[in-house]
């Protein structure tokens, strides 16, 4: 009998809580996240063609050799662009998709050079919170880009 009214009481609750908290949760998760990216992403897209050269490297893991600063100014503005389109909740898709590929080769880096859980494993956290967020979408509030 217990057992019945506290199922009751939860039910009603997680009927309540299930539209609040999901869109609110999602803002936060989107502001922090968002944020740490933009701050993260910045010394490398104002780092330059050497910076870019280096970061764009990375690709070489997959074997792509050519245009190492083109990837890495990609990879750079996927960081802190993406930052800025998580923390608006525009364009948020693609912005998840290219911060996915872009956890995905930085973790590979760091797996390749050996640096063990602990060097790929940020990587590789936040690929699997991108990849949530790309399937959960922006949330309710998220600037909308109306086409007329």
């Amino acid at each position: 009998m217990i057992y019945y009214v506290i199922g009751i009481i939860f039910e009603k609750k997680q009927i309540m809580l299930k539209k609040f908290n999901t869109d609110y949760g999602l803002l936060i998760i989107r502001i922090g996240l968002g944020i740490a990216f933009m701050l993260h992403g910045y010394p490398k897209i104002s780092g330059g063609m050497e910076t870019w050269t280096k970061i764009g490297g990375s690709m070489g893991n997959i074997g792509i050799h050519f245009a190492p600063a083109v990837w890495g100014f990609l990879a750079a503005l996927a960081e802190f662009g993406g930052g800025i389109c998580l923390v608006l909740g525009i364009f948020f898709r693609p912005a998840t998709a290219a911060l996915v590929f872009t956890m995905f080769i930085a973790g590979l880096m760091h797996y390749t050079k050996g640096d063990g859980f602990g060097g790929y494993s940020h990587a590789l956290e936040n690929g699997i919170i991108f990849l949530g967020l790309f399937f959960a979408g922006p949330g309710k509030y998220a600037i909308k880009i109306v086409r007329r």
